[in-house]
Order: structure tokens, then sequence, then C-alpha cells
């Protein structure tokens, strides 16, 4: 680790705006009544975030750089669930991210004996339902009107529409709906 280097990443802000989001995230979103979405919102917004119409966020959430986040029209982030943006993380209009979820775009290169630090970005397609406690690698696309089962590491992409469950997940079946 003494041969650890990141000094290249780019984390979008300055150290002083970075430190006064982790205080503002800390202090204002777990004193918020759960069903004040909006001021979380609106929270998110100031801080760089791009965010749709009619979105939930729960109290418990976390953003590690809402700057490099972006949440379609009426989706909702579910109790706990983690967003380590240090890449951007895409998610569509009408998607759920359940509680406990941790969408994570960074990692390590084992091969490196620096173990220089890799980000790839995430992407979720619109309708995509990620349930509880599911681990999403960085470059992960997960596709429009997939469903992601609990408890899953989704480690490569996922096709639109399908069932998908595991570690790994894998496609399990297509997603239908009643007519």
């Amino acid at each position: 680790m003494r041969r650890y280097d990141q000094s290249w990443f780019d984390r979008g802000r300055s150290g002083g705006f970075i430190l006064l989001w982790w205080l503002v995230q800390a202090i204002a979103f777990p004193l918020t009544p759960h069903s004040f979405h909006g001021a979380r919102v609106f929270l998110l917004r100031l801080f760089g975030a791009r965010i749709g119409q009619g979105v939930s966020i729960r109290p418990t959430a976390r953003f590690t750089y809402p700057w490099k986040v972006c949440i379609g029209d009426h989706s909702w982030i579910g109790d706990d669930v983690v967003l380590y943006s240090l890449d951007w993380i895409t998610i569509g209009n009408h998607c759920v991210i359940s509680q406990k979820s941790y969408l994570c775009t960074g990692s390590h290169d084992l091969h490196d004996p620096a173990f220089g630090l890799k980000t790839a970005a995430i992407a979720i397609g619109n309708g995509a339902w990620v349930a509880a406690d599911c681990f999403i690698a960085p470059g992960v696309q997960i596709g429009a009107n997939a469903v992601v089962g609990a408890r899953s590491n989704v480690l490569s992409n996922i096709p639109n529409q399908q069932v998908c469950w595991g570690s790994p997940c894998r496609p399990r079946y297509l997603r239908t709906y009643a007519q």
C-alpha cells in the first residue's frame, strides 16, 4: 500500500465542497422525516445531482458525490442504499433501488502492485427494480424493466426485461406483465 496513489483521480469538486456535502448529508438527511423527500431532493440538486420529478429518497440513503448522480422521474431510493459515485451513476425513470443495496463505481486493480484505483459508471434502465441488499459492481448496466432479486451480486450486465438473481446474478426468465 506504500505505492498506492490516486492523485490522478478527479472527485469533481474541491475538498472543502466535498466536506460541506458530507456534513449536510450527515446532519440534514437523517433529521428529515421519511415523507420529506422533497427536502432531500432539494439538497441533492443543490450539490449538483440531476434528479427528475416525483423522486422518493429515504433519509438513510447515502451519496458519495451527488454531482455524479442522475435519477429519472418517479424513481425510489430506499433506506440505507449507498450510491458510491466515484464515477457516474444513472438511474432511469420509474426505477426502484431497494433498501441496503450498494451501487459501487470504484474498485482496485488486483494485478497492480500499487493497487490502483479503477472506476466505471453504472447505468440502470427505465422501470428496473433492484431488490433489497444487492451489490452492483462498477461498469454494470441493468436493462430496462429488469428485476434483480434480493441479495444478488451483479457483476456483469443484465439484459432488458429479465428477472435475475444469484451470486453471481444471472438471468432466469423474461419479465412479463398481466394484460
